[in-house]
């Protein structure tokens, strides 16, 4: 026989709990705003701030299971629901409480909302016009904090904090580094670093994220775009093997900033300071913006078709032709290239590029079990490349058993009469020895030196020793998909158009397959869904492909991408 859920009413709505559940999540999960300051999911519950506490009846067993109040307003972070319960979160009671706690908290606070950064997405910005005064009756002198340096990227101004303690909780449960303290007593009370110990373990810059008001602030996005102007893009991960939710914060074409975006499954609420800045390249004044060709061994500026006709009538004239694809890119990108050159060279050799990796993967907090493996643990990769198992997964579904990595293939580049090479790296490349096997002399010299076609986004000294050049794009600026570490594919919306002169590689695969067939180019736009869906159809490998969908747009949609196990 199926199971009555115990059920609790809050302010007037019936609603379902699971056993544990605090008054807060249950409002929060059925559309019922309390409003909060101190609570996270992520971190433990201190019920500090005290704006939370509502009127709270509760069936009474001594007296015949009748209704009676509890005595005191309930902190509903902390309390749990019980069978018949009765909230009220807009009782009289509940109200004065909400009002005398907006009046403590802005005793001291600088009324300098024009100026703060947190303006148009601070909690005490929009619990003051919900539940605050019209009027102070505070006529003393404001308790006057400093401003502070606490680590590399992120800046306290200790007079506008409320103790919410969410930034220390973060430092001693998540990261367990404990940088952060509070030290004072009452309204002196203020967050600090110990001496000698500033903030800076690899996933600092969150505590900005779940400051409630302007407290913490980014040192990078300091006074650079008011919130109400950027646009956001959901997005994942594009420089490690995570696959981190992300939100990509943008305006006019630029990209301003990122932020974790919740998947209970892969990165919870947070991301490494490294996804969070590494944004640099996409404005870089080093990003290729112009295709260049040879003319009589010298590099001169070329259209995109006639840089891409030539690196056809090269690639179709050469004796051995290898594609070494970037694991930066997309899957649909990587098949979409495969296929491309496949149409050309049937036998060509087809392998991954590479993989960079820095230090072991590490788990916070230490002992935890990662998210992946249904624990509560964030995972942060070694691997630096966001999809190196997607795309061979893609070229192997073109080529069974047939790609290589990027050190078989090493060094034998000299022995191809054509390369394809793929970057899109965040920093500039050139392994040592695709630089000896691309220099310009080898030919004369009578040792092998391919024909080389590079699509890249950075100059470099393999842009100086390309034959043909291509602007590439970098993921911001294209749709697609990445597969994580653990197998988890995971598609992605263009957040920015690209760089004027920058092409994804994916819409230059299917060029570079028009003019295989002898059509014209431009005809077939790259697309990741469209694409995701032809890999599916037509490789059993890769049916799992289709089942993608692009993440929902809107911000206040929270919960779990679509992924799919690849």
């Amino acid at each position: 026989m199926p199971t009555t859920m115990p059920t609790i009413t809050i302010d007037g709505k019936a609603c379902e709990f699971e056993p544990g559940q605090t008054i807060l999540q249950v409002a929060l999960a059925n559309g019922i705003n309390i409003p909060y300051y101190c609570y996270h999911p992520g971190l433990s519950v201190v019920a500090s701030c005290r704006i939370c506490l509502a009127e709270v009846w509760a069936p009474n067993p001594r007296n015949d299971n009748k209704l009676e109040p509890i005595p005191k307003l309930a902190p509903t972070c902390q309390t749990t629901c019980g069978d018949g319960q009765v909230v009220y979160t807009d009782s009289p009671k509940a109200i004065a409480n909400q009002k005398s706690v907006m009046e403590y908290l802005l005793i001291n606070h600088p009324l300098d909302c024009p100026v703060c950064d947190q303006a148009g997405e601070c909690l005490l910005q929009d619990y003051s016009y919900q539940y605050g005064r019209s009027v102070s009756r505070f006529e003393e002198d404001k308790i006057k904090q400093p401003k502070k340096d606490l680590g590399p990227n992120v800046l306290l101004y200790a007079d506008r904090c409320i103790m919410c303690s969410r930034c220390v909780r973060f430092t001693r449960e998540v990261t367990e580094t404990a940088e952060l303290t509070i030290e004072g007593r009452g309204a002196h009370e203020q967050i600090d670093v110990f001496p000698g110990k500033p903030l800076d373990n690899e996933l600092a810059s969150n505590v900005i994220d779940l400051c409630p008001v302007g407290a913490l602030l980014d040192k990078d996005f300091l006074f650079a775009q008011r919130v109400w102007y950027l646009k956001e893009a959901p997005s994942i991960d594009g420089v490690t093997a995570s696959g981190d939710n992300i939100w990509i914060e943008h305006n006019d074409g630029k990209v301003y900033r990122v932020k974790p975006r919740e998947n209970l499954k892969i990165n919870r609420w947070w991301i490494t300071d490294e996804v969070r800045y590494t944004i640099e390249h996409i404005h870089s004044p080093d990003r290729l913006r112009t295709c260049v060709r040879r003319q009589f061994g010298a590099p001169v500026e070329a259209t995109y078709e006639r840089a891409l006709r030539e690196a056809h009538e090269a690639l179709t004239a050469a004796k051995g032709v290898a594609l070494v694809v970037s694991p930066m890119l997309a899957s649909e990108e990587a098949y979409a290239l495969g296929a491309a050159v496949l149409a050309i060279d049937a036998d060509a050799t087809l392998a991954v590029g590479p993989v960079p990796t820095r230090g072991e993967d590490r788990v916070y907090p230490p002992n935890a079990t990662p998210a992946h493996a249904g624990g509560e643990g964030f995972v942060v990769r070694a691997e630096k490349a966001p999809n190196a198992r997607g795309v061979r997964a893609a070229l192997e579904a073109l080529a069974p058993g047939r790609v290589r990595s990027w050190e078989d293939v090493e060094g034998r580049i000299g022995g191809f009469g054509a390369l394809v090479l793929t970057g899109n790296y965040p920093t500039q490349w050139a392994p040592e020895s695709l630089l000896r096997a691309t220099e310009r002399g080898r030919a004369e010299a009578g040792a092998g030196r391919p024909f080389l076609v590079l699509l890249d986004t950075l100059r470099g000294p393999l842009a100086e020793r390309a034959d043909v050049v291509i602007p590439g794009a970098t993921w911001v600026e294209k749709n697609g998909s990445f597969v994580n570490a653990e197998g988890v594919a995971q598609a992605f919306e263009r957040a920015i158009i690209p760089l004027d002169g920058a092409t994804p590689e994916g819409q230059i695969a299917l060029d570079l397959r028009a003019l295989s067939r002898g059509e014209r180019i431009g005809v077939e736009a790259y697309e990741g869904g469209a694409l995701r869906r032809e890999m599916a159809s037509e490789h059993d490998s890769l049916r799992s492909m289709g089942e993608l969908r692009a993440p929902a747009k809107a911000k206040d949609t929270k919960g779990d991408m679509a992924v799919v196990e690849l």
